[in-house]
């Protein structure tokens, strides 16, 4: 094999590492963005911001704020589990069922 050759040929197994790993991050960009997972974060993220303006306010204890963080904290992780066994994504089932946990932690905030 001449010089050409090889030099050839190592720029194109460069060519497709590059593209493997553009790909790679795609998929990465997809899961993170992921509509379900979206919703659900942007619920979770909500959820945080208004136990915090109880708290502020005085509506929600110390104790109290603690306990709704934990337990938001605790759904995220449930949703970080479930998008790890799904390749980056939940199913609406599951999807359903963390949506029924944020509104029992919404309907303890303020009461």
């Amino acid at each position: 094999m001449n010089t050409f050759a090889k030099i050839s040929a190592m720029a194109l197994s460069l060519a497709l590492v590059a593209s493997f790993a553009s790909a790679a991050s795609a998929e990465t960009t997809f899961q993170q963005n992921h509509p379900r997972r979206a919703e659900v974060n942007a619920r979770l993220h909500h959820l945080n911001h208004r136990i915090a303006i109880e708290r502020r306010e005085g509506e929600l204890s110390r104790h109290q704020a603690r306990i709704l963080h934990a337990r938001a904290h605790g759904i995220r992780a449930e949703e970080r589990f479930d998008a790890a066994r799904h390749g980056g994504h939940i199913t609406r089932g599951e999807e359903r069922t963390l949506n029924h946990q944020e509104n029992a932690v919404s309907g303890q905030i303020g009461r």
